[in-house]
């Protein structure tokens, strides 16, 4: 399990070294398939649904309903927020990652219950 928008402000438990900021994850020209990728975060398999919603941490005044629930697409593990800093900050992601989703044609695969539960309890920690 990898975890994407690795940052202090979205993932602070996740090592005990400092994390960079947010900000420096920003990208200032949005790939051609921005939209795509977007869709891609967005219709991962949900583990974890939190209720209500998150401020932009960037300093918009949106907020984002869910965004600290996390989804998976049974390799990666990320916040709900993180299509909405992808389409709205141009989110860098890393390039490991960007291959395997324009490689599945944009659709995250199915991922069996017993490997979500396991995912679950490798983040849990996390949160």
């Amino acid at each position: 399990m990898r975890i994407l928008g690795v940052c202090a402000e979205l993932w602070p438990g996740v090592t005990a070294e400092p994390l960079p900021g947010l900000v420096t994850l920003v990208g200032h020209e949005p790939p051609d398939d921005e939209e795509r990728v977007v869709g891609y975060l967005r219709a991962g398999e949900e583990i974890f649904s939190a209720m209500g919603v998150v401020a932009d941490l960037l300093g918009s005044s949106e907020r984002v309903l869910g965004g600290d629930s996390i989804f998976t697409d049974g390799a990666w593990v990320w916040r709900g927020d993180l299509w909405f800093y992808v389409s709205r900050h141009h989110l860098r992601l890393p390039g490991e990652f960007l291959d395997s989703v324009r490689a599945s044609g944009y659709r995250p695969p199915a991922v069996g219950h017993e490997d979500l539960v396991a995912i679950w309890e490798d983040v849990k920690p996390l949160l």
